[in-house]
């Protein structure tokens, strides 16, 4: 993880990107229904899981990437983990199913990002136990998060804001650097994930009276990702988006 990241977001805890709107075609009503298929599904409070087994339908057969790209695919798969592992260790704590039904759609996050990286071998597939990370940095981050969002709900909370509020910088990063179609299609769905669990975070604590500013986008993106529904996914066929929602 970039060094300002890490230096940058303990001290946040103490105290840009455009909306993706899915640039699809829309006049492919002559399409078999049965060869179009979302990859994320979505529920009424806006955990959205990410179904793998639809990604072998939606994607390409392109599945080699540049350096830079696997660089980024390593880096969002502990990324991913890392919200994973720090929703499941609140979940234990606090007893509210935004930790725990959040947790479980990272994990499809985390699962996707491996899919892509599937024909690289284990080496850039292995994930580790919970709670421990193949990058330092990571590991120093899981420990000083998961620390921090134990000292209250409250924190705990802002902690999964603020992690949120992380993914979707780097995703957002990582969209205009990219241009492998698998990982474009991908990474855009889980910045639409982790929209829908800001909104879901920022809902509870609104409802506590506790505001929470924004770190990595900007307070105007923030607003316009807070103010606006929960999003669903577009539609693919056979590699190609054919509607964006």
């Amino acid at each position: 993880m970039k060094t300002m990241i890490k230096n940058t977001l303990i001290g946040s805890l103490l105290g840009i990107s455009l909306m993706v709107t899915g640039a699809c075609s829309k006049n492919n009503n002559s399409l078999n229904t049965d060869d179009k298929v979302s990859i994320i599904d979505v529920s009424a409070d806006g955990n959205t899981i990410l179904a793998t087994a639809r990604l072998a339908l939606a994607a390409s057969d392109n599945l080699s990437y540049s350096d830079t790209e696997l660089e980024m695919l390593l880096h969002m798969k502990e990324e991913e983990k890392l919200a994973r592992d720090v929703y499941s260790a609140l979940s234990v704590k606090y007893k509210i199913p935004v930790f725990s039904n959040i947790s479980r759609s990272e994990n499809t996050h985390l699962n996707a990002v491996i899919w892509l990286l599937k024909n690289y071998g284990e080496e850039y597939t292995e994930v580790k136990e919970p709670g421990k990370f193949s990058n330092p940095d990571f590991q120093d981050l899981y420990d000083k998060l998961v620390a921090k969002g134990s000292e209250s709900l409250a924190e705990a909370l802002k902690t999964g804001a603020l992690i949120e509020d992380l993914d979707i910088k780097d995703l957002m990063d990582y969209i205009g650097n990219v241009t492998n179609e698998n990982i474009i299609m991908v990474f855009e769905n889980l910045t639409k994930g982790s929209r829908n669990h800001l909104r879901a975070f920022n809902r509870i604590l609104v409802r506590m009276g506790i505001i929470y500013t924004p770190s990595y986008i900007s307070q105007e993106e923030f607003d316009k990702i807070v103010s606006s529904p929960h999003e669903a996914g577009n539609i693919y066929y056979r590699g190609r988006c054919i509607n964006g929602n």
